[in-house]
């Protein structure tokens, strides 16, 4: 062009200028061709297969050169690291694109859905949810609750003990009448009630609430803030210029340390044998040759807590025996626990088991007092009583 005008100076640009003109050509030749994509490969199928019960979908992360986003579907190991069961760049966050995704996703999957999904709070996301996914526990992303909170009104960044209280509504309620009471009282001490914010998430506490999800399976999980670290690790050497082939090599090495990690878990479990503080027979025995070592210093730590605990038996009645245990803690709840000492089965009011698959110290703490140190057999499933 400059030997056509005989000079750069007649031709009415830079080189800059000309370059970032190729490039915004480029980037609108992309965006305009390639609209959603997603894959996964033989080995995230089997993953989910075995762990897909609970997991995470976040939308958040945009670092690459077409701001295109990146939509990885997580869940957890039996080792409590991440997994990944696909990932998906999508144009746009329209209704139709996550559509167009949990349908591909759940095709690729053999059509199993999960028991709990944790997402944002996006009505895009929801609205697919309830088309594909009908039977799954939709569930919302706590830490992002706690952002928009304080983001929305500039008067409560600064204001810690609204925060405390807020956290204590998303989480810290353990039925659903103090929940009410919580929830209430913050609204009027902090003149919320006329906050459509607050009155549509108040509408969808199904969704958030810890205190009124007790009776589905999630793992324990409280927020989508795993996908958030997954994000992280995926992005860590991404930039905005970087490509989608980049970004996929960057992916990949992502996903080969992680199962490199796993593998080196599975061989230190194979050839280590947990220790306690506590003489290793009875429950304690089994639950170290059933649990992996992370797992297993989870079982314990509940083991430790009901040996601390107290428990007052209420009532008896045939083989049924009613119990309400507590432990020293002040601020700590009364929970109820029944033991059915001829079918051998128990249930605790604080819904442990149903939520994160082992037994509460409730439970444990009635056990042990009722000498029943035979064999627990863990389960994932949505029962109500725990078989031992």
């Amino acid at each position: 062009m400059v030997q056509d005008a005989r000079g750069e100076e007649n031709v009415g640009h830079t080189m800059k200028d000309h370059m970032n003109l190729v490039n915004r050509m480029k980037m609108n030749s992309i965006e305009g061709r390639l609209c959603n994509v997603y894959w996964r490969d033989s080995m995230m199928k089997e993953d989910y297969r075995i762990y897909g019960d609970v997991m995470v979908f976040d939308t958040t992360y945009r670092t690459n050169k077409y701001k295109l986003i990146c939509a990885p579907f997580i869940g957890i190991k039996n080792h409590w690291n991440n997994a990944i069961f696909g990932c998906a760049f999508l144009s746009n966050e329209k209704v139709e694109s996550f559509q167009w995704l949990f349908e591909v996703f759940k095709k690729s999957m053999g059509g199993k859905c999960p028991i709990t999904l944790f997402t944002d709070q996006d009505q895009a996301i929801a609205t697919a949810i309830e088309k594909f996914f009908q039977q799954t526990r939709h569930s919302l992303c706590l830490w992002q609750l706690q952002q928009n909170a304080v983001s929305r009104f500039a008067q409560l960044k600064s204001d810690n003990s609204f925060k405390v209280v807020f956290k204590k509504c998303l989480s810290g309620c353990p039925n659903e009448n103090e929940f009410e009471s919580c929830w209430k009282s913050m609204i009027s001490k902090y003149n919320l009630e006329d906050h459509s914010w607050f009155c549509r998430l108040y509408g969808l506490r199904e969704k958030w609430c810890t205190a009124l999800g007790k009776d589905f399976f999630s793992a324990g999980i409280l927020s989508s803030q795993r996908s958030k670290s997954t994000n992280h690790a995926i992005g860590f050497n991404a930039k905005k210029s970087t490509s989608l082939t980049e970004f996929y090599g960057i992916f990949k090495a992502t996903i080969k340390h992680w199962r490199s990690k796993e593998q080196n878990n599975e061989f230190q479990c194979s050839k280590s044998v947990p220790k306690s503080v506590l003489p290793m027979t009875g429950m304690l025995k089994h639950a170290s040759e059933v649990h992996t070592l992370t797992l297993f210093r989870e079982f314990e730590s509940e083991f430790l807590k009901s040996i601390s605990t107290c428990s007052n038996i209420v009532l008896v009645e045939d083989n049924m025996m009613v119990y309400d245990v507590s432990s020293h803690d002040a601020n700590a709840c009364t929970h109820r626990v029944v033991f059915d000492c001829l079918r051998n089965m128990i249930t605790c009011s604080c819904k442990k088991f149903e939520e994160c698959g082992f037994l509460c110290y409730h439970c444990l703490r009635v056990l042990r007092i009722n000498f029943v140190i035979t064999r627990i057999l863990y389960s994932k499933n949505m029962d109500q009583v725990c078989q031992i």
